[in-house]
């Protein structure tokens, strides 16, 4: 009886550790149909398919047009907003069908991603693998995803009226909000994952953490630039407009609304955010190098230094070539491997979630 009662707790640490194997597992190909989500939604931008679908329909929108008839309807929808007046007049019905696809295949991911959410999770809640406080940071991201379909529609219903493309305000609000959670999502997964080291000193967490909010930053002002296609402009580096700081960045009044809705000014203020993130990148990894040689975290802080220079080479190339499509979406796509990696790293400074049976036994 005794033999059993000390064996008790080893018992308990293996089944906590084959639940968090499998919530893992889970939240690594939410992670992975975010990523698809967000690239769809990339190229359904940049394509200029965002306003082919003019309604919310989230239940019966799953269903795309099945005959002539259901296509000539959605057409004769998308003919009566600005931006088919004004920019596509005279469209064939097969071209709108190419811009349809784009926008519809986003919706069906973005109502996919939360099924593959859900459903897991209430699985997981029923047989009791989730642990005490991990449920409301799972129920917090699946409030984020009920939020964000809120605000995808807010977003196209800005440009349905009185605008051929949707507010730049709220596009840069969408994506931020896709990439919160996002990140949500990995730092939840690896704090569920087993760390070869103790935690980094305060410092380092600090930083680390410091630079997620910048990457998440930096999303939110290429959102701005390409709500208002600020890309397709000054494609020149380092020099922009032929100047380090070119002028008039200040010309609309009041003086906020450039950092906003003035592309020139935009695109500067992205290209500062860049430089900042790569130099506090940099500097992170020489400390962390100083501070722990040879960790673990060391070599995560290099590996971070080394996608943030490939990220920022692919911007560049991005923006002197004019912002072809494959470049703009590998723009984005490793936007979001550099936002994923650093919440990963921000979580291995601190080391995984206490085991439920740990926390008993300090108790």
């Amino acid at each position: 009886m005794a033999a059993i009662s000390a064996a008790a707790p080893f018992v308990a640490r293996d089944r906590d550790l084959h639940n968090r194997a499998l919530l893992r597992g889970w939240l690594y190909v939410v992670v992975l149909v975010l990523f698809a989500l967000v690239l769809v939604g990339g190229a359904t931008r940049l394509t200029g398919s965002g306003l082919s679908i003019t309604e919310w329909k989230p239940i019966h929108g799953v269903i795309p047009p099945l005959n002539d008839a259901e296509w000539q309807e959605e057409f004769q929808l998308y003919q009566q907003i600005p931006q088919y007046a004004e920019l596509n007049k005279g469209m064939s019905i097969e071209a709108f069908k190419s811009i349809f696809w784009w926008e519809w295949a986003h919706r069906i991911l973005a109502r996919s991603v939360g099924l593959v959410f859900a459903l897991p999770l209430l699985f997981f809640w029923a047989t009791r693998r989730i642990e005490r406080g991990l449920g409301p940071k799972l129920a917090g991201i699946l409030l984020l995803g009920g939020l964000q379909g809120a605000i995808g529609w807010w977003m196209v219903a800005s440009g349905l009226v009185d605008r051929v493309s949707v507010s730049q305000y709220r596009l840069a609000t969408h994506l931020t909000l896709a990439a919160l959670i996002f990140t949500a999502t990995m730092i939840v997964a690896r704090g569920l994952a087993p760390h070869s080291e103790p935690a980094a000193d305060r410092s380092t967490q600090r930083l680390a953490g410091f630079i997620v909010l910048l990457a998440l930053i930096q999303i939110y002002l290429g959102g701005l630039v390409a709500g208002l296609d600020a890309g397709l402009s000054y494609n020149t580096w380092p020099l922009m407009d032929g100047k380090i700081i070119p002028g008039d960045l200040l010309i609309l009044e009041p003086a906020w609304r450039n950092f906003f809705e003035s592309p020139k000014t935009v695109q500067f203020v992205h290209r500062l955010g860049a430089y900042t993130l790569f130099i506090v990148v940099l500097w992170h990894m020489i400390a962390t190098r100083r501070r722990l040689p040879g960790s673990t975290h060391a070599r995560r802080a290099t590996l971070l230094f080394l996608a943030v220079l490939v990220q920022a080479s692919i911007g560049i190339g991005t923006l002197l070539m004019h912002v072809p499509l494959h470049m703009a979406l590998t723009h984005q796509g490793f936007a979001l491997i550099v936002l994923g990696f650093a919440a990963a790293h921000w979580r291995g400074t601190k080391g995984a979630y206490p085991l439920p049976t740990e926390i008993a036994l300090r108790s």
